[in-house]
């Protein structure tokens, strides 16, 4: 950051407005300039379903009662209504705000015209409510207000909103933006996204260029374009470059997975731009537009750089937030909840007023980089991603960036919707090679030596599970991974074109990996499902655990019934599908977990003795091999993330 220029402290004590600080700006005031613009005060898009609402507005549920958006930046609020804007969207985070950034006290700024009342508020870390500051309304043309706020009292958490009262008439609000009196550096950013569904990835690229105020920060575009569908040949996409102009550039490639596909778009930010960011998001994302701004105003006002990660909120339920912040455990080498974080918080049903867990400040160390902003520096002192194909790419880099000093910080109200990775099959399907080979050298490159022991516990705990569960594509992939991980990493930039490959031809020949639409494909199941409800319950006491793996074991060993490969035995849904039921059949149908289709997995001692086998011989020669293989990984870590590595991979062919 530049410095900054010495001003007069006008901030009150603990948080508290002067009452001279509302009626002073009654006058009006002069706009503020764009770039002093922190967060701006958004309402739902016309192509926005009815429930985003409860993410921009907290508001009576009958529809009778509702206030009308009349645009994106203006609100209209019917007589004898109170509306509060303490929600997701226009709620000031102030928390993260005090904590990493060099702006110590935010000014409320809108023009307001009818008349009611407007009251400011924050919260504690515990979520109670204070009152701050408020002053009636009686204005039959557009006036400013402003309302400052210190933000002293909100090191360990805490928002800043306001509510809206009405009486006898209406009142309306138009442009409020949460602002500062900082004199912030101009910087524009580079947005990019690799696609493998251009479909999505064109709704996208619409969204993105449909706000003048979003595109003046916008240096350039980026599409990594990766799919056998190409982008340009996709409905949509000539509306999408019209919005976009000469700002969009469409870069073909081969398919090199995320992490090409991202890094692509680093690259060419970095080495081919004089951008100060670099923002990477997901292609089959809906995006509100504004967390770019919000992103890009963090990333400007920060005392020292920081990646900035948006939180991710659930496609499918689009009032919840599905994840709030995320850390590595480096212990475990894989990524988790960060402590305090809330998951699947929904604000149709929890307002954020109404929430005590919301309040306080998460600390993350990594973000998904389903929305994620990189200023210049970190990348040019970091270096560009592993080439891992996808999984552990962005947590990876997150850690290994706040190694040097640059923190990651997973900020409040910049954020996309993304399919929740609970309602995808990737702890079992083909990505269950990259989850495997990554974690591990994840984990050879930042953990402590130790961690070798919690991976081979769990390691082969998961293999029994899925050999279990009939699972033994799922294993058979985690062998590949393990015994590429402990060949070394010269090969890793040839595997982003060979890996995947590879690993649908070990998979295509296996019946857990083959999907068909529905259980009706096959013959009804022989057994009563009754059967199933004694099985269901899962065991928790250690001797219990212990004496039902055992039975299971044994099961597995022995030749199962003749006419099991034929005929299943139960239809599992996917939420069951458990090694303590599965355990104990010879076959069954089971869903995938976004119900698209089922897959006949049949019982085969054979099998299970060979890659039984095959994954204690691995992880055997995992243990004796660790801290050989740490070493190797961290020696070639500067050529695997630097510059002229990638550009080989990006020219070649």
């Amino acid at each position: 950051m530049t410095d900054r220029t010495p001003r007069e402290d006008r901030s009150p004590a603990a948080g508290e407005s002067k009452l001279s600080d509302v009626t002073s700006m009654r006058s009006g005031t002069a706009d503020v300039a764009s770039e002093q613009v922190l967060q701006r005060v958004v309402f739902p898009r016309g192509e926005d379903p009815l429930d985003v609402r409860p993410l921009y507005i907290d508001e009576p549920t009958s529809l009778d009662s509702a206030a009308t958006v009349v645009s994106r930046r203006r609100l209209l609020v019917p007589a004898h209504r109170k509306i509060s804007l303490a929600s997701y969207f226009n709620a000031f985070p102030a928390s993260y705000w005090k904590r990493w950034t060099e702006v110590d006290e935010v000014v409320l700024r809108l023009k307001v015209k009818g008349a009611g009342r407007l009251d400011v508020y924050r919260s504690k870390p515990n979520g109670d409510s204070v009152h701050l500051q408020g002053t009636p309304v009686d204005s039959q043309d557009w006036e400013s207000l402003e309302f400052r706020v210190s933000l002293t009292p909100f090191e360990d958490g805490g928002w800043i909103w306001f509510d809206l009262f009405t009486n006898d008439a209406p009142l309306e609000i138009d442009e409020a933006a949460w602002t500062t009196d900082v004199p912030l550096p101009k910087q524009q950013v580079v947005v990019g996204t690799t696609t493998i569904r251009p479909a999505d990835a064109v709704l996208a690229l619409q969204t993105l260029g449909e706000d003048p105020q979003v595109m003046e920060v916008v240096k350039r575009v980026i599409v990594a374009d990766q799919g056998p569908q190409k982008i340009r040949e996709t409905e949509g996409f000539d509306e999408a470059a019209r919005r976009l102009g000469d700002k969009l550039q469409v870069i073909e490639q081969d398919n090199l997975g995320g992490s090409g596909g991202f890094t692509r778009v680093m690259y060419e930010g970095i080495y081919n731009s004089d951008a100060e960011q670099v923002m990477v998001i997901d292609d089959d994302i809906a995006l509100e537009p504004d967390g770019v701004l919000r992103a890009n105003a963090f990333a400007r006002a920060a005392s020292s750089p920081v990646i900035v990660g948006g939180q991710m909120l659930n496609l499918q339920a689009r009032s919840r937030l599905h994840t709030m912040g995320e850390v590595v455990d480096l212990g475990q080498g894989i990524w988790r909840a960060a402590p305090g974080a809330v998951t699947d918080h929904d604000f149709a049903k929890k307002p954020l007023r109404k929430s005590t867990k919301l309040h306080q400040r998460i600390h993350s160390t990594y973000n998904g980089w389903w929305m994620c902003l990189f200023p210049r520096e970190v990348i040019e002192r970091t270096g560009l991603p592993l080439p891992l194909f996808i999984k552990h790419d962005d947590s990876e880099y997150s850690l290994r960036a706040g190694e040097r000093g640059y923190p990651t910080v997973t900020l409040p109200g910049a954020a996309i919707w993304h399919m929740p990775w609970t309602d995808k099959n990737d702890a079992t399907d083909w990505t269950a090679y990259f989850h495997t080979r990554n974690r591990l050298i994840l984990a050879a490159l930042h953990s402590p030596d130790t961690v070798k022991t919690n991976i081979i516990k769990q390691g082969l705990k998961l293999t029994l599970r899925h050999l279990l569960s009939m699972e033994y594509s799922t294993v058979a992939v985690q062998q590949k991974a393990l015994e590429d991980f402990m060949a070394g990493p010269e090969g890793l930039f040839e595997s982003l074109r060979t890996a995947l490959p590879e690993v649908r031809e070990l998979r295509k020949d296996y019946d857990d990996a083959k999907t068909l639409p529905s259980a009706r494909e096959f013959p009804p199941p022989t057994a009563n499902p009754i059967m199933a409800e004694s099985l269901l319950k899962p065991p928790v006491n250690p001797a219990v655990i212990a004496a039902r793996a055992s039975k299971a074991l044994l099961h597995n060993l022995k030749e199962p019934a003749k006419d099991a490969g034929e005929r299943p035995q139960l239809n599992v849904p996917a939420a069951s599908a458990r090694w303590f039921l599965l355990g104990n059949l010879d076959s069954a149908t089971v869903s995938n977990a976004d119900g698209s289709g089922v897959s006949f997995r049949r019982r085969d001692p054979e099998e299970f003795r060979r890659l039984g086998m095959r994954a204690v011989a691995n992880y055997k020669r995992l243990g004796q091999e660790w801290t050989r293989l740490c070493a190797v990984y961290r020696a070639a870590l500067p050529e695997l993330t630097s510059a002229e590595s990638w550009k080989q991979v990006f020219d070649s062919k």
